[in-house]
């Protein structure tokens, strides 16, 4: 799909004003970009998601075509999209040193990465920021094309799946989101949850109604309460769990 410019330029005009309408800038040494993009639920296209935090010292990225379903269970989402797309993922992979593997991923949170997911932590600088942006620009493309590629579902209960799928991404980010913490350093508890519900992972309380614990009731506290920890199992992943080809390897001793 070519974006003509008058739409690409709409679209930055759009997003700059709804984000300086929801948040309070403050003359802060840092930039945060938590980006999310999804097609409508006739299509299990996986979701675009950047999420940059950059300082003078330090990048922190995660940057991924999200799977609607679990590429480590379900094998056949995983062909369907991603096989293809490893040599994409591989482009960046082997710019091992500008882009290592930013170190320990939990399992709750590795079901909704992709074998080309980039994660990593490093010294900033602007070659390594203009291999980012190449990167974003690369997998933001492949998404775009991938959407306009799509064929339409018209099964009522696939639909619905797919819904539902968006609607556990979007409540898992909303309470779990790895930039939670950055964002409340930057603007504070109150605007940093408002920003991520209402904004950032807008549609978690209109696409459906079941709650965190509903999906997730492996972090139900005694009281009822959200369990704040991470991770319940326990199981974290310090070094990238697939191979070239998109296999996981993540239950491999070693």
């Amino acid at each position: 799909m070519d974006l003509s410019a008058l739409s690409y330029q709409k679209f930055v005009h759009i997003a700059l004003e709804e984000t300086q309408r929801r948040t309070i800038l403050t003359p802060l040494p840092s930039q945060v970009l938590d980006f999310a993009a999804f097609s409508k639920p006739e299509f299990d296209l996986p979701i675009f998601c950047a999420n940059f935090f950059l300082n003078a010292n330090l990048s922190i990225v995660v940057l991924d075509l999200n799977p609607l379903y679990d590429v480590t269970i379900q094998r056949d989402y995983k062909e369907k999209y991603y096989m293809k797309l490893m040599p994409l993922g591989q482009k960046y992979a082997e710019t091992i040193q500008l882009l290592p593997w930013g170190g320990k991923i939990t399992s709750e949170s590795l079901r909704f990465f992709s074998p080309i997911v980039i994660w990593s932590m490093l010294n900033s600088s602007k070659y390594k920021h203009d291999v980012l942006f190449s990167a974003f620009m690369d997998y933001f493309q492949t998404w775009l094309e991938l959407m306009d590629q799509a064929v339409e579902e018209t099964d009522a209960l696939k639909i619905l799946r797919n819904c539902e799928a968006q609607h556990k991404y979007l409540t898992w980010r909303a309470e779990k989101d790895p930039g939670h913490p950055i964002l409340k350093r930057l603007i504070g508890e109150k605007l940093a949850r408002d920003l991520l519900r209402h904004f950032l992972f807008e549609g978690v309380d209109t696409l459906g109604t079941r709650t965190f614990l509903d999906y997730f009731p492996e972090y139900r506290c005694k009281d009822g309460s959200i369990n704040q920890k991470r991770s319940i199992i326990g199981k974290s992943y310090e070094t990238r769990p697939w191979d070239a080809r998109g296999e996981f390897i993540g239950n491999e001793a070693g």
